[in-house]
């Protein structure tokens, strides 16, 4: 096996370092819930740097189905409307970037896109869980 000469390994580092966001960066996500209780969504991180995001998404509820939808929006914490006849925010409405959807109690999916800097919300979309509290900031800097 060729080994590089050390001129070149250093100019290699140098090159991969100035550039960070080459970089994929990973985000745990954990869905929580049960039908009727409070629910939540839980990230390892809030905030990552511009580039491939893989969201690794984990349905921890006992019996309760879930999803992620990455949603990009104006500001942080900025209030996403829910449909009062169907109890979910009407998705056409959304610049959403992806999502693992159909996630059983148990199972789990990831998501890899590619985000610009701004804010965003993750969000479980099913019907009454935005309002039951599933719906998280997210943050990725330039």
């Amino acid at each position: 096996m060729r080994q590089l000469s050390l001129p070149i390994a250093a100019a290699a580092f140098a090159l991969l370092s100035a550039y960070p966001a080459l970089a994929a960066e990973t985000v745990s996500v954990e869905l929580l819930g049960e039908r009727g209780g409070a629910m939540s969504i839980k990230l390892d991180k809030s905030s990552v740097p511009a580039g491939e995001v893989t969201f690794q998404v984990a349905n921890v509820a006992k019996n309760t189905p879930h999803e992620m939808v990455v949603v990009k929006v104006d500001k942080a914490g900025q209030r996403l409307e829910v449909d009062r006849a169907t109890n979910r925010v009407d998705e056409s409405k959304l610049d959403s970037k992806g999502e693992v959807s159909n996630l059983k109690a148990g199972q789990d999916g990831t998501l890899t896109v590619n985000l610009a800097p701004g804010s965003y919300e993750l969000i479980c979309n099913l019907k009454g869980h935005v309002m039951a509290g599933m719906v998280v900031s997210f943050t990725v800097t330039g």
